[in-house]
């Protein structure tokens, strides 16, 4: 292989290495947003379960008659609003919040020019309006039309959750896929760089051997004319 050739062929290995290397930066971007949409998804079940276990206390005041249990319900009630928005607070990876009163929007790469990219909404996930919209417990639950709204606006929140779930799940899913995609690419890139070392480092071996033998030979060469003398010498001694 000429001189040209080998030229080739390491610049052709160096620009395989570099996109490899800002492939593998793109892969780790990649893998972070996964942990960062898993932790809002964390975050969306344990909401799930809270707005469930709130949804039981309603139906516990609904079905006493006691003004005192009902007002102890609706402090149990209020409390675990209170740990729904905490959790919002606290669903958050290296950053990045999904779940907050004004969440954060994730925007993922997948190539270094960012023309293939991929967008990932926060989804307000606190009891606010502007979130899953449960208010505290009206009148200490004091009347049944109390309960009846508490109850009407947990279906609707349950609802809207399981549906920010479904839309995340997706979301991760396709990051999962791109990062499957990525890291097989990073594995394609550095394969081609190492066929085409590999190939100048056989070649450079294939010479070595080459004047090795051209070497040997030629000691060999000089050893029987050596060999050749004392013989003749040894005619007249």
């Amino acid at each position: 292989m000429g001189a040209g050739h080998d030229a080739s062929a390491f610049f052709t290995a160096r620009t395989l290495n570099n996109r490899s290397s800002d492939l593998i930066d793109l892969k780790s971007t990649i893998d972070l947003s996964i942990s960062a949409v898993q932790a809002a998804i964390n975050g969306l079940d344990s909401i799930s379960e809270l707005a469930k276990q709130a949804k039981g206390l309603a139906e516990a005041a609904k079905a006493t008659g006691n003004t005192n249990e009902r007002s102890t319900l609706a402090v149990q009630f209020n409390t675990l609003l209170t740990q729904i928005n905490q959790v919002t607070n606290d669903a958050s990876f290296n950053g990045i919040n999904l779940l907050k009163a004004t969440p954060d929007n994730l925007e993922v790469a997948f190539n270094e020019a960012n023309t293939s990219n991929l967008t990932i909404t926060g989804l307000d996930s606190t009891t606010a309006t502007s979130g899953i919209n449960i208010a505290v417990a009206a009148n200490n639950f004091g009347l049944n039309a109390n309960i009846d709204t508490a109850l009407t606006a947990i279906g609707s929140a349950l609802t809207t959750l399981r549906s920010n779930a479904a839309t995340l799940g997706s979301n991760n899913t396709i990051l999962g896929t791109r990062l499957n995609f990525t890291r097989n690419l990073v594995d394609t890139h550095e394969t081609g760089s190492g066929k085409l070392t590999l190939a100048d480092l056989n070649i450079e071996s294939a010479n070595l051997l080459a004047l090795q033998t051209r070497q040997q030979l030629g000691l060999n060469s000089l050893a029987l004319a050596s060999l050749s003398e004392q013989s003749v010498l040894a005619l007249f001694g």
